[in-house]
């Protein structure tokens, strides 16, 4: 299981969340996924998100987020959109 942790830049939640759908929905079809949800923390003034994304293995978590369908579904840097560096943990 993967947690992968997001804050965002006030006003790009629905960017974000947008973007964060088609991630989502592209790793239905990746090999050793089997399945994402995506939290975000409310109440707190906070734009704090998290993805739990469950795998086979940690490898094959890595090869998706280094292939090209994730390049191509996550443009963070050219839309300005998080306001920190993501971490991603790993929950054994």
């Amino acid at each position: 299981t993967i947690g992968m942790n997001y804050t965002v830049l006030e006003g790009k939640e629905q960017i974000f969340e947008d973007a964060c759908a088609r991630v989502i929905e592209t790793m239905k079809g990746i090999d050793g996924h089997s399945e994402s949800k995506l939290f975000h923390e409310v109440g707190t003034g906070q734009r704090d998100y998290l993805i739990v994304s469950v795998w086979s293995s940690e490898d094959a978590f890595r090869a998706f987020i280094a292939s090209e369908a994730f390049k191509k579904v996550t443009n963070w840097g050219s839309q300005n959109i998080l306001a920190k560096r993501p971490s991603h943990t790993v929950y054994h």
